[in-house]
């Protein structure tokens, strides 16, 4: 079970998931139960494919860090063959016909995307290539959340609040990763993969962080003045006012400790906004 569970980075693919519900909780319209319960687990499937085809791509970075070198393609507890890449392309596919048929292919497209530039533009493209590659991959998340309001109709992505929610999970991935690359800065730069931290520096990319969580905190208040409620502004305040502290002190500070703990607020600032959104919708 462990093995599965690391293999198709369910933990990312269930938090991808609650973004695509999020996504249709803040969207305009009547939600089906049925529709949006296929939305999110087409989104988890496809997300859950994309991490094992990472995995599958990066096996030999994985055997070069330690956070990563105990998975099981690094390890060689899996054997990289072809069958892998029939058996993700299936999911991937599978996800996204299923969306289209039990929801609509306007979901089913946004689900497909967000595999998609996952796995193929930030892993296959863009890592090993530019400092900018998680940026461009923080479109991943905003394709969930679109995905899922795309469940409630297929205009319902483009209405204002799913576009706000949109751009703050694009905000918000190039903070959280920098954070943990800069834990991991060891690791990247024996590798040879060009994260920011790696480029730049950990003082500087520390400094990135607390500007990019400013924006990201300011954005994450946006929703606010598009109808959302007490709620949402609970969990949006709690969660930046956590995340900015983490960002502050890490800029104030650069070290390993101070980057985990940014890490580690960024996941509790998404988490808190998320559920507070969807509680805030169903009140």
């Amino acid at each position: 079970m462990r093995l599965i569970l690391d293999l198709f980075k369910l933990r990312i693919g269930f938090a991808i998931a609650l973004t695509a519900l999020a996504g249709a909780a803040v969207s305009p319209g009547p939600a089906a139960p049925w529709t949006v319960a296929a939305i999110v687990l087409s989104v988890l499937v496809a997300s859950a494919a994309a991490g094992a085809f990472n995995q599958y791509v990066e096996a030999d970075l994985d055997r070069q860090m330690k956070r990563t070198q105990g998975r099981a393609f690094a390890t060689g507890r899996l054997t990289r063959h072809a069958g892998w890449l029939v058996l993700i392309a299936a999911l991937v596919g599978g996800a996204t016909i299923a969306a289209a048929w039990i929801v609509n292919p306007i979901a089913a497209l946004y689900t497909f995307a967000g595999a998609f530039f996952y796995g193929v533009v930030y892993t296959v493209w863009l890592k090993r290539r530019t400092a900018m590659n998680i940026v461009v991959g923080g479109l991943a998340g905003s394709f969930a959340v679109l995905a899922g309001a795309a469940a409630i109709a297929p205009e319902a992505a483009l209405a204002p609040l799913p576009l706000a929610f949109a751009w703050i999970l694009f905000l918000w991935t190039p903070p959280h990763f920098w954070s943990l690359a800069i834990v991991c800065h060891d690791d990247y730069a024996r590798a040879g993969v060009p994260m920011l931290p790696v480029v730049a520096g950990d003082a500087r990319a520390a400094q990135v962080i607390l500007a990019s969580t400013v924006l990201l905190v300011a954005s994450s208040l946006v929703p606010l003045a598009l109808g959302m409620g007490p709620v949402y502004a609970a969990g949006a305040l709690a969660g930046g006012a956590l995340f900015l502290r983490g960002a502050w002190r890490l800029a104030s500070a650069p070290s390993k400790a101070t980057a985990r703990a940014s890490f580690r607020a960024s996941l509790v600032q998404l988490t808190l906004l998320l559920v507070a959104a969807i509680a805030d919708r169903a009140m």
